[in-house]
């Protein structure tokens, strides 16, 4: 599948170091954004950890690996075991882990998967659709009734993560196939975007005739706009003909 991408990643207004790690691939098969936490010296690390060892793992049985989930979802399971190798190496670092989302075309299908609560998103002419499902446990309160979306935006509980790489009990990991189409625009972002950001407000950067990198200049400069409080990455995504 034919497609531009541009990425950009920002301490934010607040944080003095970024523990966000973002890629894209060269040849536009897949791209990652992971969001570290446990520190500074902690969350950064995961955050390259993860985003390293899935990108060497991809590009090295990229065409040796024909079944797509099954590739996706080694590379991460490697991902984890090697930070958590890096635990036991380095006890300082024992608390830390990061959050990950991947796009990825293989085989003539998209892929994408998650684990906590970096989004991917996909804009489709006016719509906008969140493609993942925060591993939090807000994003399960809402999904259960107990708490509604706005009430969730809010709550002092919403950054408490049900899922990260960094743990043992990683599995299952969400990998899914998606549907697109030419014209359809991606935003792959960390939770320092969507806690600025609205789904309207984001929406709106999206649906704009601006080239991918404007809109992605302009995402992280509204996000710092409204506070900042985190590292803010995006990776914009325009699927062509």
């Amino acid at each position: 599948m034919k497609c531009t991408a541009v990425g950009l990643s920002d301490p934010g207004m607040v944080r003095k170091s970024n523990q966000d790690n973002w890629f894209i691939d060269p040849d536009g098969q897949f791209f990652l954004v992971a969001d570290g936490m446990g520190g500074h010296a902690g969350g950064e690390e995961a955050s390259r950890i993860a985003v390293d060892v899935i990108r060497h793992y991809l590009q090295e049985r990229w065409g040796v690996q024909s079944d797509s989930q099954i590739l996706l979802e080694s590379a991460i399971e490697k991902a984890n075991e090697m930070i958590l190798q890096d635990q036991e190496v380095f006890p300082e670092r024992a608390d830390m882990g990061t959050t990950l989302v991947v796009l990825m075309f293989h085989n003539g299908q998209s892929w994408l998967a998650h684990v906590g609560d970096s989004r991917i998103y996909r804009q489709r002419q006016n719509c906008l659709e969140q493609l993942t499902e925060d591993d939090t446990w807000v994003a399960r309160a809402i999904k259960l009734g107990e708490l509604t979306a706005e009430e969730g935006r809010t709550h002092p509980w919403r950054h408490i993560l049900s899922k990260c790489l960094g743990r043992r009990d990683l599995s299952p990991i969400s990998i899914n196939p998606i549907d697109l189409q030419p014209g359809d625009r991606l935003l792959l972002c960390s939770d320092g975007l969507t806690e600025e950001l609205g789904d309207e407000e984001i929406s709106k950067y999206l649906s704009s005739p601006s080239s991918n990198t404007e809109i992605a200049q302009a995402l992280v400069e509204a996000a710092k706009a409204n506070g900042g409080k985190d590292n803010i990455t995006v990776v914009v995504v325009d699927i062509g003909q």
